[in-house]
């Protein structure tokens, strides 16, 4: 059985296009990674900030 280049064409394509649509998705779910470590990290931020100051204000 032989593919004709129309269908060829269509079919390289078509992998292309899914490839396209898996980088996008991947990009995505690393944008979201990203924020949530940076929410993480401002959470744990905040947090020794919080603690240092309620130290502080006990040593007063």
């Amino acid at each position: 059985m032989t593919i004709n280049p129309t269908a060829a064409m269509y079919m390289h394509q078509e992998l292309v296009d899914e490839r396209i649509r898996g980088l996008h998705q991947e990009a995505a779910e690393q944008r979201l990674a990203s924020r949530i470590q940076d929410v993480q990290r401002a959470r744990r931020k905040a947090e020794r900030a919080s603690r240092r100051l309620l130290a502080a204000l006990a040593r007063a």
